[in-house]
């Protein structure tokens, strides 16, 4: 008796990208991040270099490229900030890694889906942000404000679900 899959070929298949809108896409994130006005950002902590991340990784599905998505974005922004070099890098790579895994598990197509993706993994980030500021720096003045990093992902995830589905009209499937 033949076996029936209860997952559908499109959430199985993985999307390449143009090589110009791979590298341009983060690259444009990243610029913008940095030309924004710094009181926006500390304000409503949004990360465009984040949603990039999480958009290719789960898109790729494959957990070697979301590493390397993630560390190349984040040691980018590392070089922007005044952060120690490798910070985002370390943050940014992990993230990269779970939503490239969690691109197998979950119809990523579905918007709910795209911003519980983008609230939790904001959350993620912003813990393990802390966590390497304070335990893997040693920097006792690290702190972690629980509302602004809820107004953060709220921010994330508004901006996230929009850009996802305007990023998937660059898609090819492999």
């Amino acid at each position: 008796m033949r076996e029936r899959s209860y997952t559908s070929r499109q959430e199985i298949d993985q999307y390449a990208f143009r090589p110009v809108v791979a590298l341009l896409v983060p690259l444009i994130c990243i610029v913008v991040q940095v030309l924004l006005p710094a009181w926006l950002l500390s304000r409503v902590g949004l990360d465009l270099p984040l949603l990039s991340v999480i958009y290719f990784a789960v898109a790729r599905r494959s957990p070697i490229v979301g590493t390397v998505t993630g560390t190349l974005v984040g040691l980018f922004q590392d070089g922007l900030t005044n952060l120690p070099f490798g910070v985002y890098g370390i943050a940014k790579a992990v993230i990269g890694y779970i939503a490239a895994n969690i691109g197998f598990a979950v119809d990523m197509d579905n918007a709910v889906n795209r911003a519980i993706m983008n609230f939790a993994f904001s959350m993620a980030q912003s813990g393990m942000l802390y966590l390497i500021k304070r335990w893997v720096l040693a920097d006792v003045t690290a702190r972690m404000l629980p509302i602004h990093e809820l107004i953060a992902a709220v921010a994330n995830t508004a901006v996230g679900v929009p850009l996802f589905f305007l990023l998937d009209r660059f898609r090819i499937r492999e």
